[in-house]
């Protein structure tokens, strides 16, 4: 049984701790799926991952290829990855639910804590989580480092 993990942003951009949190997982073996809400923001995305550092470069695809199976890290908008991930993370609000969480290894859910309609989007998710039964952890880097501030 996996379990959600909350991280809200208010230090680094997503693109930052996105990147921490994919490369995290491709170490423990897994596959990934970026999930966003419209192809716009995925896309940015997707142009800022290839753009980064070369020491942090990560192996991925946008959704609708040829090769969607095969990608490592695919961002998509659906939540139906053919990428077969073990690992989910909701950017932008993306939807999850309770049997995903325990049929994943992880979840991640990365919300903009500057932004306040995000804020109540991950507070509404994190409710309908726990009142569903599924393990959730919620993670603040305020302090400057990431912190595990609650968990159910």
């Amino acid at each position: 049984m996996g379990a959600a993990y909350f991280y809200h942003l208010t230090r680094k951009p997503l693109v930052q701790t996105l990147t921490m949190l994919v490369g995290k997982s491709l170490e423990q073996g897994w596959r990934v799926a970026v999930r966003g809400v419209h192809t716009e923001g995925l896309e940015a995305l997707d142009k800022a991952l290839w753009l980064g550092p070369d020491d942090g470069f990560l192996p991925h695809g946008m959704a609708g290829g040829t090769h969607d199976a095969d990608q490592p890290v695919l961002l998509t908008t659906s939540a139906d990855a053919p990428n077969g991930p073990h690992c989910v993370m909701s950017v932008h609000g993306a939807a999850v639910d309770a049997a995903e969480v325990a049929r994943l290894d992880r979840v991640c859910v990365l919300f903009d804590g500057t932004d306040e309609d995000a804020l109540q989007r991950a507070r509404d998710q994190w409710k309908a989580l726990k009142d569903a039964g599924a393990s959730a952890q919620y993670w603040s880097e305020e302090s400057g480092r990431w912190e595990k501030k609650a968990e159910t």
